[in-house]
C-alpha cells in the first residue's frame, strides 16, 4: 500500500460499497481527493482536483471529552504513578491484537468570543478482555516534541457480556496546531509489552476551507505594494485582517528563515489607512514583504516583489590585491553553478577556464587569479546563464602578447602592468580550447612595466599554427593565442620598410636602364659617326682615284698626240 495513504472512510450508511481514500500528501501543504466506487481495486478512479484546500470539512465540537461505547461507562484518569510508565508482560490468556484499530481526524472547537483551536479526534477499537481496565492514548507533537497522554478507564462494564466484545473508545482532548505532524499511541491500561497502536497523523493546514477561515493562526491578511524605484520605497496596502489587532509589516531577507532588513512598521488597529511605506537597499529576488497579526504565533503572509529578477545576484564580486583572491558572495540563496572563463576576441562566448567549477552555495572564491580584463565568472542555473567580467573596470591592465615577423624568424614580445612568469611555445590548434605542443616551453619573465622579445623560427607556418602564451605564476588563466602564421612575410610592422625597399629597388632598376640607353646610344652614335667617316674615306678616296684615272687619260691622249704631231712633220 502507498505509504501516503493515511485511512479509509465510508461515505455513508446508504452507500457502503463507495470508498473515500483520503490521501494527505505534505507536498507543498496541498491534499488532493481521491475517489473510488467497487469493493476491491477501485476499478473505476475519478479524481477530484480540490486546489489548494483541503477537499472536506472540520468537523466542529462543543467540548472535549472522552466516551466509550453505549453500555460502558468509563473515566479520565490521572496515571502518576511511577510503575505505571513501564509495561508489564502480558498474560499467556490475553490476545496480542486486543487492540484492533484506531482511526484519527481533525475537529475544531470555537468559543462564543468566535476563537477556535483544532483537536485530535482519536476513536479505537478495543476487544474486550478481563485483564484489561482501559486503554492510554498519547500525542507527541514532532516539530516540538509536546506530549499529551490521557487514561481511559472502564469503571462500569458488566464483563460477562462485553468479554471478546468489540469496545469503541473515542478522545478530542488533544489541542493541535495548524499543519502539525503529530505521533500518536494507543495501548492497554495496565501497559502490557508489545501490545500497541502508533500512526503518524497530519494536521490541516490553512489552505483548508474552515481552518483557514476560523483559525486566527491562518488569518494572514491581504499585503498589495507599490514600488518607488527611483526613491527606493514599497508601499504596502493590508486588508482582510483582524480588526482588533495591530498589524505588522516588515521586509526581510529570505533564506532558511525571513532576516529582517531593519524596515520594520506597525499599523494600528485604529489606523483607517492601512498602509505604511518602508525603505529598500538593493532589489533582491530574496527581498520579501512579511505581513502578520499582532498575536502570539500569528501565521505570517510574505510576498517578494522582485522574485523573478534574479540578475542582481551576479553583481557582488570582489578581488582581494593582497591576498589575490576572487569572491563572489549570493546575496540570496541559489542554485548556481560557477565557472571561471575567458571573453573571446569578439566578446560572443566565454569559454570555461578548466578545473574551475564551483557551485553555489555560502561563497564561491578563487586564489592567485590572473587579472586580466578578458577573465570573468559565468553563473548557470536552470533558466539562463549570466558573464559578469569583474576586471573591465578598476586599475586593472592587461598583458599583452604580440608577433612581428621577419624574412625568416618571428619576434615576440611580451609586455605586462605587474611582474609575470610566461611560457611561450608554437603549438598546432586542434580547437579552441587545445593547442597541441610543437615545440618545448620557453619561460619568460617579465618585470612590471617591462617588455622582453623573443625569436622564434618559422620554419613551421600555416593556418592552424599558433604562437601561445599563458602566465604560469597563477592558478587561473587562460592562453592568447596568435594563430594564422604566414609561410611569407605580411609583418604588418614592416610594411614601410619593404614599400622603401621596393622603390628604391625600381629606381636603381630605372636609372640602370637609363645609364646603360645613354651608353649605348654614345656607343651607337660613334659606330655610326665612325662608318660615315669611313664611308667619306672611301667616296673621297674613289673620287680622287677617278680623278687621276682622268688625268692620266688626258695625259696619254696629250702624249699620243703629240707623237702624232711628230711623225707628221
Amino acid at each position: 500500500m502507498n505509504p501516503l495513504l493515511k485511512g479509509t472512510h465510508w461515505l455513508s450508511d446508504v452507500h457502503k460499497l463507495s470508498l473515500t481514500l483520503r490521501v494527505a500528501m505534505k507536498f507543498h501543504n496541498r491534499e488532493c481527493c481521491f475517489l473510488c466506487w467497487g469493493t476491491s481495486g477501485c476499478p473505476l478512479l475519478i479524481i477530484l482536483f480540490c486546489g489548494i484546500a483541503n477537499c472536506h470539512s472540520i468537523q466542529r465540537i462543543k467540548e472535549c471529552e472522552i466516551t466509550c461505547s453505549q453500555g460502558v461507562q468509563c473515566e479520565r484518569k490521572q496515571t502518576d504513578d511511577l510503575f505505571s510508565r513501564f509495561c508489564r508482560d502480558a498474560p499467556e490468556s490475553l490476545h496480542p491484537n486486543v487492540l484492533e484499530n484506531m482511526k484519527i481526524t481533525t475537529v475544531m472547537k470555537c468559543s462564543p468570543a468566535s476563537q477556535c483551536s483544532l483537536h485530535l479526534n482519536i476513536i479505537g477499537t478495543v476487544i474486550y478482555d478481563v485483564h484489561i481496565r482501559g486503554v492510554e492514548i498519547c500525542s507527541m507533537t514532532l516539530s516540538t516534541q509536546r506530549t499529551q497522554c490521557v487514561t481511559i478507564r472502564f469503571t462500569k462494564i458488566k464483563r460477562k457480556k462485553f468479554l471478546m466484545h468489540k469496545i469503541q473508545v473515542q478522545a478530542n482532548v488533544f489541542e493541535v496546531g495548524v499543519s502539525e505532524q503529530v505521533y500518536v499511541s494507543m495501548k492497554t491500561f495496565p501497559d502490557f509489552c508489545g501490545i500497541q497502536l502508533k500512526e503518524h497523523y497530519y494536521v490541516e493546514d490553512c489552505n483548508n476551507r474552515d481552518v483557514g477561515r476560523h483559525i486566527w493562526s491562518c488569518l494572514t491578511g491581504k499585503l498589495d505594494y507599490v514600488v518607488n524605484k527611483e526613491n527606493k520605497l514599497i508601499t504596502v496596502n493590508v486588508s482582510n485582517i483582524l480588526q482588533d489587532y495591530d498589524y505588522n509589516v516588515r521586509l526581510c531577507k529570505k533564506h532558511f528563515v525571513c532576516h529582517d532588513t531593519g524596515a520594520h512598521a506597525v499599523i494600528r488597529k485604529e489606523d483607517p489607512t492601512k498602509s505604511v511605506t518602508l525603505p529598500y537597499s538593493e532589489m533582491l529576488p530574496c527581498l520579501c514583504i512579511e505581513g502578520w497579526s499582532a498575536i502570539p504565533d500569528a501565521r505570517r503572509t510574505r510576498l517578494c516583489p522582485f522574485k523573478d529578477d534574479i540578475s542582481t545576484l551576479w553583481d557582488n564580486i570582489a578581488y582581494n590585491p593582497t591576498k589575490q583572491v576572487l569572491a563572489w558572495v549570493p546575496l540570496c540563496p541559489v542554485n548556481a553553478k560557477v565557472h571561471l572563463c575567458w571573453m573571446t576576441d569578439d566578446k560572443q562566448k566565454c569559454v570555461n577556464i578548466p578545473d574551475s567549477l564551483s557551485a553555489a552555495h555560502n561563497q564561491v572564491s578563487y586564489s592567485h587569479v590572473d587579472t586580466h580584463p578578458r577573465l570573468c565568472m559565468k553563473f548557470a542555473t536552470e533558466t539562463g546563464s549570466w558573464v559578469k567580467c569583474p576586471f573591465t573596470s578598476g586599475p586593472f591592465s592587461a598583458w599583452h602578447m604580440k608577433t612581428y615577423l621577419m624574412a625568416k624568424s618571428m619576434e615576440i614580445r611580451l609586455t605586462s602592468p605587474t611582474k609575470a612568469k610566461f611560457s611561450v611555445f608554437i603549438c598546432n590548434r586542434t580547437n579552441f580550447n587545445s593547442c597541441e605542443p610543437l615545440q618545448k616551453y620557453t619561460l619568460v619573465y617579465v618585470e612590471a612595466l617591462e617588455t622582453v622579445t623573443l625569436n622564434m623560427s618559422r620554419e613551421i607556418c600555416g593556418s592552424n599554427i599558433c604562437i601561445q602564451g599563458i602566465r604560469e605564476d597563477v592558478n587561473y588563466s587562460f592562453p592568447i593565442q596568435i594563430c594564422d602564421i604566414p609561410c611569407i612575410s605580411q609583418d604588418p610592422g614592416s610594411k614601410e620598410d619593404n614599400f622603401l625597399q621596393m622603390i628604391i629597388v625600381t629606381a636603381v632598376q630605372v636609372l640602370s636602364a637609363a645609364i646603360f640607353t645613354y651608353i649605348g646610344y654614345k656607343i651607337f652614335k660613334v659606330c655610326h659617326q665612325k662608318r660615315e667617316q669611313k664611308r667619306l674615306l672611301k667616296s673621297q678616296i674613289k673620287e680622287t682615284s677617278e680623278i687621276a684615272s682622268s688625268l692620266e687619260q688626258i695625259t696619254l691622249l696629250s702624249t699620243k698626240a703629240e707623237g702624232d704631231r711628230y711623225v707628221a712633220y
